[in-house]
Parts: structure tokens; C-alpha cells; sequence
């Protein structure tokens, strides 16, 4: 009985060192300055993703030599683009002659299927073998990205791994790993999310959010207002910019925001997320104005 349970041990073993191969080409060492170091995805033949936090605008990344002998290659590189809603900044790196990686999307992925955290916080391709420990549905983060589906892997990334890749048996790149987009939980951020992202980086420098132009703050609604709105608090407009799609479409100072789009506002950062996925778009306010409600149609402009 122990001769089929070495073969199965044996087949594994080999897989996952064959993942690793396939996929360690394409994985980056990136210096955060100060001597510490993080890791980044060859994304294409000149571009690089990687963590956006601890990314400098202007550094070195360490590419494999294309002789393959082991030796990196180091490259300087800067960020053309930053996301802090999904941790994700984008690198161009002189010379280009990278090896993009294979991304693939969640598909079949499921619950308990191994996965390998690959990093080059060093000079060397380092693993760690994990198990996809949540699957979910799209998430918004707390810097106002959203994630459009939730993975996270059984434990904790290791320091040096962030901005690497969770790849497959087949070492094919699920997402990109992030240790400082949600706390107390290390998730990838999944390859239709990276597309998306990346490509609004590089034609951007950022990710596009709808643009309103006023400065709130809470409001606590009176009881009798509460009644009207149906919630008790909202967005007070305490200022509003010159020449802003706020301005240009009457908003004014006073004036309490309680809806957008149908959507609740009930708060400065409910508003700001429910204009973010918004660029561009004609909405409707509704709003508080001398103890009755308004609506305002507003079209937002857009800011990356």
C-alpha cells in the first residue's frame, strides 16, 4: 500500500516544482529603497506589476538573466501608474525583454485547491504552498477599488512576497498577492480585476473615478427630515469648486446629499463611493435643500 501513496507524493512533488519553473521567469525582484524588497509580475515585454504601497516612483527591478544561468538582471524602472483602491502599481523597466506571464481567470477554481505564493525578494524564486481558503463575490475595499471577486489563501504572505503572483498547479498566475489592501486579510487581487486595472494605469496613470467637486461633511438629520429621507444622516456640501460638475449643475453650499443614483449616501465616504464607479456618467442627486428634497441632475467628470 505505501508504493501508490509514494507515486501520488512523487507526481505532486514534480508538478509543483514544474509550476514553479513555468512560472519563475516571469517574476521580479523589486527594491522598496531603504534595503528592503518586494516582488512584482512581469506583465508585458517592459511593463511590470507589483504592490503599490512600498513601490518608490523611481527604482530597480531584477529581471532573469536571459541566459538562464541564474543571474539577475537589474533594470532601472518607474511607476507609470498607481491604483491605491486595488494596491496595484504598474512599472515600465528600461530595455524591456521581459517574459510576460500566463494569467488565467478563477474559472473552476475552488476551495481547497493548492496554490503556490511565488516571490524574488532576493535574487532566488522563492514558494510557498498554500490552499485557496476563500472564494467571494466582488468586494469594494476600503480605498474605494473593487476587487470583482474575493480570493484569499489559507495564511499569512510572507514579508518580500507582496506584489507576486498566486499561481496554479499549471503555473498559470491567479492574482497578484497583497499583504496591505484589507486588514488582517492577505488576498489576491484576481486577473479580471488586474486587466482592468492595468489597463486604466496605462492609459491613465490611474484608475478613472467620478468627479462631483465638493467638499462634505456628516450630517445628523432631524427627526422630522429622518421621516422625509427615510434615513437620519447624510452628506452636508460645505464647499463647492469653480467650475465643477457640482457647480454647473446648482449644487449648492447647504445643501444636504442623501442619494445618488437611488443610491444611500448617508456620509462623506458613502457619497465618495457611490460617485466612484461613476466617471463620466449624467446622475441623479437627491438632496436636502431648505427642509425639502431636490433632485439634481448632475454629469460627473472623472479623475484618475
Amino acid at each position: 500500500m505505501a508504493q501508490p501513496a509514494q507515486n501520488v507524493f512523487h507526481a505532486l512533488d514534480q508538478a509543483l516544482a514544474a509550476a514553479v519553473a513555468t512560472a519563475g521567469g516571469s517574476v521580479a525582484h523589486v527594491s522598496r529603497g531603504h534595503g528592503s524588497s518586494g516582488t512584482g509580475i512581469a506583465w508585458a515585454d517592459d511593463l511590470v506589476i507589483s504592490a503599490s504601497f512600498h513601490t518608490p516612483d523611481r527604482t530597480k527591478v531584477g529581471i532573469a538573466s536571459a541566459a538562464g544561468d541564474g543571474e539577475i538582471d537589474y533594470r532601472d524602472a518607474e511607476v507609470i501608474g498607481r491604483d491605491p483602491g486595488t494596491d496595484v502599481a504598474l512599472l515600465r523597466v528600461a530595455g524591456g525583454g521581459l517574459t510576460p506571464a500566463v494569467f488565467r481567470e478563477l474559472g473552476e477554481l475552488a476551495v481547497g485547491n493548492l496554490a503556490l505564493a511565488l516571490g524574488r525578494p532576493g535574487r532566488s524564486v522563492r514558494a510557498q504552498l498554500r490552499a485557496v481558503g476563500v472564494l467571494g463575490p466582488e468586494i469594494r475595499t476600503p480605498h474605494g477599488g473593487v476587487l470583482d471577486r474575493y480570493v484569499e489563501s489559507d495564511r499569512q504572505i510572507p514579508r518580500g512576497f507582496a506584489g507576486g503572483p498566486l499561481i496554479d498547479a499549471d503555473g498559470a498566475v491567479i492574482g497578484m498577492n497583497t499583504r496591505t489592501l484589507l486588514r488582517g486579510a492577505d488576498v489576491a487581487v484576481p486577473t479580471v480585476t488586474l486587466r482592468r486595472v492595468v489597463g486604466e494605469l496605462a492609459a491613465h496613470g490611474g484608475v478613472r473615478r467620478g468627479y462631483l467637486g465638493v467638499g462634505a461633511f456628516p450630517a445628523s438629520l432631524s427627526p422630522a427630515l429622518a421621516q422625509l429621507v427615510g434615513r437620519d444622516r447624510g452628506a452636508l456640501v460645505a464647499g463647492v469648486e469653480d467650475g465643477s460638475p457640482a457647480a454647473r449643475a446648482g449644487v449648492i453650499v447647504g445643501d444636504i446629499i442623501v442619494a445618488v443614483a437611488g443610491d444611500p449616501a448617508s456620509g462623506p465616504d458613502d457619497l465618495r463611493l457611490a460617485l466612484g464607479d461613476r466617471p463620466g456618467e449624467t446622475v441623479e442627486l437627491t438632496v436636502l435643500r431648505g427642509g425639502a428634497l431636490v433632485a439634481v441632475s448632475v454629469a460627473l467628470g472623472s479623475r484618475a
